[in-house]
């Protein structure tokens, strides 16, 4: 997972040069480093650490660029569950009250082909996921 502080706080750092290719730049070197170890890369998920030292409009360039990771060759872990980013965008709603916001990250990473998702709210993010599938799966058979 990307975070950029190495310190206690994953929150803390965050000064990008432009935020969608230094993580994966730091991503694609933890992956080299995790096979250096003698870690089989089919064992490797790549979290591009949404929220971690990230503002709103960093998580939004990532949340948009996702796609790019697929390069990395290994899975993708999207969490945006209840993320105070939801709650920036959205009249600061609280934690509990930011379903609706997260489905619609999750949405979106899965259309850009994320394969894990960490969420909180399980059985409302499952069904979201299945609607939206069974219209694709439709509309490529229709």
């Amino acid at each position: 997972m990307h975070a950029p502080s190495a310190k206690s706080d994953p929150h803390e750092g965050g000064t990008y040069w432009h935020v969608l290719f230094d993580v994966f730049d730091m991503l694609a070197d933890r992956i080299a480093a995790c096979v250096a170890a003698g870690i089989d890369r089919a064992k490797v998920i790549v979290d591009p650490g949404l929220g971690f030292g990230k503002g709103v409009a960093d998580n939004l360039s990532l949340i948009n660029g996702l796609s790019l990771f697929h390069a990395l060759g290994c899975p993708i872990l999207f969490g945006a569950s209840r993320k105070r980013m939801i709650g920036a965008l959205d009249n600061e709603a609280p934690a509990d009250q930011r379903l609706g916001g997260t489905v619609a990250l999750h949405y979106q990473a899965t259309t850009q082909g994320a394969q894990l998702l960490r969420v909180h709210d399980i059985a409302e993010n499952r069904q979201a996921l299945r609607v939206w599938r069974g219209l694709r799966d439709a509309a490529l058979t229709a």
